[in-house]
């Protein structure tokens, strides 16, 4: 992690989990996102302002790069997570950022116990990682709409046309 910035927002599962026990005895409403959060765009900032205008802090879980790489292939992810951590950390919508390694969010989605699960519309319900946990504990998923058009993945292939015109450029 040599010469990359650090952030005191970018805590690990255990720090998270006092974080979010200490905010509920407090009556806050905790609210969890989580992603890849590769090349940061405006669809990844729209989505965690949403996220955080539902609560009153935001715990974003980030996949390390292993979890990237399996999930995504090799070549991924563009950026190493130290980096994609540092940029979450840098926005005020995001309160906390969390890596975690495994596949899914699963663990670390327990051990904080949001009462809101934030995701994007390019899942189902059904589909949520810890949805049925959350709502075991009282909690609810909230589906929150993408921008049309953005994406890493279109960023990277340079396929943004469709957000450019969305957003009335030529």
């Amino acid at each position: 992690m040599s010469g990359i910035p650090t952030n005191a927002k970018i805590i690990d599962k255990t720090r998270a989990a006092e974080i979010a026990q200490k905010a509920r005895e407090e009556g806050k409403i905790i609210v969890f996102t989580n992603g890849c959060f590769d090349l940061l765009h405006p669809g990844h900032v729209y989505l965690l302002s949403k996220a955080r205008e539902l609560g009153d802090l935001l715990i974003v879980g980030l996949n390390s790069d292993d979890s990237v790489t399996r999930l995504k292939g090799a070549g991924k992810p563009v950026l190493k997570a130290e980096w994609r951590a540092m940029m979450l950390a840098a926005l005020t919508a995001v309160d906390w950022v969390v890596f975690f390694n495994e596949d899914t969010p699963a663990a670390l989605i327990e051990a904080i116990s949001p009462h809101i699960l934030v995701i994007g519309d390019d899942y189902t319900t059904e589909k949520v990682v810890g949805k049925d946990f959350v709502e075991a504990h009282g909690g609810k998923v909230v589906i929150v709409p993408l921008l049309p058009g953005f994406s890493s993945s279109a960023i990277l292939s340079g396929d943004c046309h469709k957000a450019k015109k969305l957003m009335g450029e030529p």
